[in-house]
Formats: C-alpha cells, sequence, structure tokens
C-alpha cells in the first residue's frame, strides 16, 4: 500500500510538472514580443526610418497582429542618425525597456554602436537597412542579422554596369561616412578589376549638401563618369545641383539606388533618366511584389519604397524564426537556426542569407521615369558579399 500510494504522488507529481510547463510554456508565448524600433524620425533619415517602420508593421498586420503566436508591443527610439548618441539610445531599449528584439537603423555609425551593445547584451539585432561592412564582417554574430544589404554589394553591381558601359575614367564623391566610403569601394573593386580607373576620390562631411565646389572641380576634371553615395534630402539637392551646373548632359551620373529611392518626386525633372543599381525596384513582376505594393498603398496613402520592403522583410524573418519555436523566445539557438536556414518571399524576389546572415540577392539596373524606378536588367544574380573578416 505504501509504494503505492509513494508511485501514485509521483505520477501526480509528474502530471503536475508537466501541466505547469504546458501552462508556463502558454503562458510566455500569449506575452506580447517586445520590439525595440531604433530609427529615424528626424532629419536628413527621417522619411527612411517612416518607410521601414511602415514595411514592418505592415507584414505584422498581414499576419493578423502576430508573430509566431505572439503580439507584437512596439518600443520607438529616434535615433536623430546621430552617432554620438546611439549607444545610450540603445541600452534605453535594452536596459530600460528589456525589448526581446531591436530593429534598426538607417545611418551605418549609428548601426555599428547598436551592434556592439546587441553583442554585449546578447540581444536580437535586425538590421533593416545600414549597410555597414562590419556588420556582417569582423563584426557578424549569431544573434545578428540583415534584412538589406552590405554598402559593397549596390557599389559593386554598379562599378560593373560602369565597365560594360565602356567608361574609363570615373570620379566619386559621397559623404565621409561609412556607407559611402563603402560604396565607392564596391564600386571601385569592380570598376577596376574590369579594366577601369577612379581617377578622383571626393568626400564630404554628412550632412552636408555644399556641393558646388566640388561640381566645379568635377568640370574640370572630365571623367567619363561620377560615381555618388547620397541619400534621402541630400540625394535631392545633389541631382538638382548637378543638373543645374549642367554636368548631365555630358558626364553621366550612377549611383546605388538609395540616390533615387523616395526622392524622385521631390527632384521633379532632375531625377528623370538616372541609372542607379539595387536590390529593389518598382517595375519587379511578381505575386509578393504586386500584392505588397497594394497594400501599402492603400494603407500608407503612399508608394512603397526599399526602405519599405527592407522592413517588411526584417518582420518575415523575424516571424520565420518565431514560427519554428511556437512563439517561444526562449529557444534562442532553435530560432536562430531557423533564421539562418530562411527563405525570404520577398517583394525583391526571393533572397537567402550568408553564412554571415547577409541577403544573397540580385541587384537590378534601374532607370528613373516618372516617379519610379524602372528595371532594366539583372545586373548581379545572387549577388553575395564577401564578408571579408567574419568569424562565424
Amino acid at each position: 500500500m505504501k509504494k503505492q500510494l509513494q508511485s501514485l504522488k509521483r505520477i501526480g507529481f509528474t502530471v503536475g510538472m508537466t501541466a505547469a510547463l504546458a501552462a508556463s510554456s502558454l503562458a510566455q508565448a500569449e506575452d506580447k514580443l517586445k520590439v525595440g524600433l531604433m530609427l529615424p524620425a528626424t532629419g536628413t533619415f527621417a522619411a527612411l526610418g517612416t518607410a521601414i517602420t511602415n514595411g514592418f508593421k505592415q507584414y505584422v498586420a498581414e499576419s493578423g497582429g502576430k508573430l509566431g503566436g505572439r503580439e507584437i508591443e512596439y518600443f520607438v527610439v529616434d535615433d536623430e542618425s546621430d552617432p554620438a548618441k546611439a549607444t545610450e539610445n540603445a541600452n534605453k531599449l535594452v536596459k530600460r525597456d528589456h525589448v526581446d528584439v531591436l530593429v534598426g537603423t538607417v545611418h551605418s555609425g549609428v548601426a555599428l554602436a547598436m551592434a556592439k551593445v546587441a553583442k554585449e547584451s546578447n540581444t536580437l539585432f535586425i538590421v533593416p537597412n545600414a549597410g555597414a561592412d562590419e556588420l556582417t564582417g569582423p563584426l557578424c554574430s549569431p544573434n545578428i542579422f540583415r534584412t538589406s544589404f552590405t554598402n559593397w554589394q549596390p557599389g559593386y553591381a554598379m562599378g560593373q554596369v560602369a565597365a560594360a558601359k565602356k567608361a574609363k575614367n570615373v570620379v566619386t564623391l559621397t559623404w565621409k561616412y561609412a556607407a559611402g566610403l563603402q560604396s565607392v569601394d564596391g564600386f571601385k573593386e569592380a570598376f577596376e578589376k574590369a579594366g577601369g580607373k577612379v581617377v578622383k576620390e571626393m568626400t564630404l562631411p554628412f550632412p552636408n549638401v555644399e556641393f558646388q565646389a566640388y561640381l566645379t572641380e568635377i568640370a574640370s576634371i572630365k571623367p567619363d563618369a561620377v560615381y555618388v553615395f547620397f541619400a534621402g534630402a541630400g540625394a535631392t539637392k545633389f541631382v538638382k545641383d548637378y543638373v543645374a551646373a549642367g554636368l548631365n548632359k555630358t558626364i553621366p551620373l550612377y549611383a546605388p539606388g538609395f540616390l533615387t529611392d523616395g526622392t524622385l518626386e521631390a527632384m521633379g525633372d532632375a531625377g528623370q533618366g538616372l541609372l542607379t543599381t539595387l536590390h529593389y525596384a518598382d517595375g519587379i513582376k511578381n505575386a509578393k511584389n504586386d500584392a505588397f505594393r497594394l497594400n501599402y498603398a492603400k494603407t500608407y496613402k503612399s508608394q512603397p519604397d526599399v526602405y519599405a520592403v527592407q522592413g517588411y522583410d526584417a518582420a518575415q524573418l523575424l516571424a520565420a524564426g518565431l514560427k519554428a519555436v511556437n512563439g517561444d523566445f526562449s529557444k534562442r539557438a532553435e530560432m536562430v537556426k531557423a533564421m539562418e536556414a530562411a527563405k525570404i518571399d520577398s517583394p525583391r524576389g526571393a533572397f537567402t542569407l550568408s553564412k554571415a546572415h547577409n541577403p544573397v540577392q540580385d541587384f537590378y539596373l534601374r532607370k528613373s521615369e516618372g516617379r519610379d524606378n524602372k528595371v532594366l536588367e539583372i545586373s548581379a544574380k545572387a549577388l553575395a558579399d564577401p564578408a571579408r573578416g567574419c568569424k562565424m
């Protein structure tokens, strides 16, 4: 009898523990997942931050307001595109708000500081724009993912295009910060590999938009083409100044697509006919892009751009991980493996991730017509960043 009672107690304890664990797992699945959005809401890149936020929230809305069965609670910080404030801002989300996932940002310098905070705290970090090569290079980590590009990728794709168009001597101009300098490096690598020569590399401080002295120097050098890296309001100002100086009549202007994404309306006639390379274009024909653009236009009363796509895909990637663990965020190792293996059905076209957690994706040669960046051709197929310095 005594043994039977002990056996019954053990059974009761086991059943009780199983029920408790199940209840705990269910409670965790029902808890809201805390997502920290650290993006620019003011300044040069404000519109980009808004588009990324819109895209992320659109995917969540399309998924019934949940990812992997978890409702999303947002915590928002305006990073002001200021690297000096980046560590403090990231710590507000990680240490004060205790977010589960950190999402950001546009400015590469700010993203590098965010990566340091994420690595130190082991916070899952998804980068929906900043292309700093280091993020999936020397700073690569199991908890850091990117759904956009490296600065090297679109620059490299355009270097191939410039060489194919028989340019021999090119001048480059960019803001002197990580994004611009690495973009120029990518362009230069491909262009000079094909026999071209970058004869002058010019830079100016971010976010300076006083371009006249540089335009005067370009006119005196008379290169076959100019390659630039600018985005947002700075891109609009540069293109207008370039056209006002008459340089567009004799010297083709090449750039990654950030020059014209989200800026064509503001550029007006000056922005027409520009050639850019990017992993997204308005005229991509696939079912996912058609539905994405329609839903975005209905929801936000505007047309989406590459930044919205990257925000949308950041949510898709997070969803892929959460789905694999039924929303149980404590199973981080399993979740990370699922994210690494995910094939994202993106409006840009399906892409996978490299071992360094960066998209392996097609790059398109686009031409600006009206308010659209229309596809001319695929300029680089399934282009993977070399991930130099990644030890993961």
